[in-house]
């Protein structure tokens, strides 16, 4: 092959690539204007301006639509101010069901003679289902808001879907048991410490719950409370007299306890006898699975008597630990 024919076939290719280039922009950009086209037309039916038929994609087979994009991360960014669950957990989105691997106790080394024979010690796994649970809100709205040109709807509905939804996830993703709704941290963790006193909670109880979570987990481990635990700790002292809090100096930044962050929720149990009002570990591996998009659904009918138009929002997920020995609980004597 000549060098003329050589140029003339890398140009070909060159043009080649550049025509699909163009393409991919093109797909782009008409991705974009569809993707705007069904938020402008999404607000617009569930402001009553349009009939519903007019939003022939995005149904969710239930009477309801898919959120859009733009809206889809507005939520998920305030349900993850509202749950500290989800700030703290490792959160991925599913589409169907996943079974993930856990390793239930580790195979150990032993030292052998020579021409002995290794004794086995393998692995033991088990396996964790995260799954899928609907959880749901009515939004109930009047009619005069609706017909204010400067009622932000969207903003109405994400405050509150948050608000509920959230509060009502970080509960169980904390103390739910699994039936109906996802397995909470306190179901599934080890505990790590048992109060040295009935019906409190301490200083040495504190320091044994750190030193029965693994050295791997600590790194990156952080303490979960109740606000009554918060503030029974914070009035604990060292045996020099010392405070063993150390005050946040940045504001947003939580204050330590013993060198660690702390984090309160309400959704946590108070400092009773047998309750677990403490957790210490890496919140990375309790998994919360986000089954695929929220859907949001209007209701003309059932509140028209009262001049009122329902919303109900709704999302599928699940959460699970799926290594109990990286999050240990404090529990109260009895």
């Amino acid at each position: 092959m000549n060098n003329t024919s050589s140029v003339d076939t890398l140009l070909e290719r060159l043009y080649a690539l550049n025509d699909e280039a163009e393409e991919l922009d093109v797909r782009d950009y008409k991705s974009e204007l569809e993707a705007k086209k069904y938020e402008r037309t999404f607000w617009d039916v569930a402001r009553g301006l349009l009939p519903k038929n007019a939003l022939k994609e995005g149904s969710d087979g239930s009477g309801g639509f898919l959120v859009p994009d733009e809206f889809e991360k507005k939520l998920v960014q305030a349900l993850e101010t509202a749950n500290v669950m989800r700030r703290l957990g490792n959160v991925i989105t599913t589409r169907f069901d996943i079974k993930l691997p856990t390793v239930v106790s580790h195979g150990s080394a032993a030292w052998v003679d020579e021409e002995m024979a290794i004794p086995d010690s393998d692995d033991t796994f088990g396996q964790i289902v995260i799954t899928a649970h609907k959880i749901a809100s009515r939004i109930i709205v009047s009619d005069e808001l609706m017909e204010d040109a400067g009622f932000d709807l969207e903003r109405y509905i994400t405050e509150e879907f948050a608000r509920r939804i959230g509060k009502k996830e970080e509960e169980a993703f904390l103390t739910g048991d699994g039936i109906g709704k996802p397995l909470g941290v306190i179901q599934s963790a080890l505990v790590g410490a048992v109060s040295g006193e009935a019906g409190t909670i301490g200083i040495d109880d504190v320091m044994d719950l750190i030193y029965s979570v693994g050295q791997r987990y600590r790194e990156r481990a952080v303490w979960l409370m109740s606000g009554d635990a918060h503030r029974v700790l914070y009035k604990v002292k060292s045996a020099r007299g010392q405070n063993i809090w150390q005050p946040s100096l940045i504001e947003g930044q939580p204050d330590l306890l013993l060198g660690k962050p702390v984090i309160v929720s309400d959704a946590m149990p108070t400092v009773a006898a047998g309750n677990k009002p403490v957790l210490f570990g890496d919140f990375k591996y309790y998994v919360i699975g986000d089954r695929g998009r929220k859907s949001l659904k209007r209701l003309d009918e059932l509140y028209a008597a009262t001049g009122q138009i329902g919303f109900i929002a709704s999302q599928r997920v699940d959460g699970k630990l799926i290594l109990p020995e990286a999050i240990k609980s404090l529990q109260v004597q009895s």
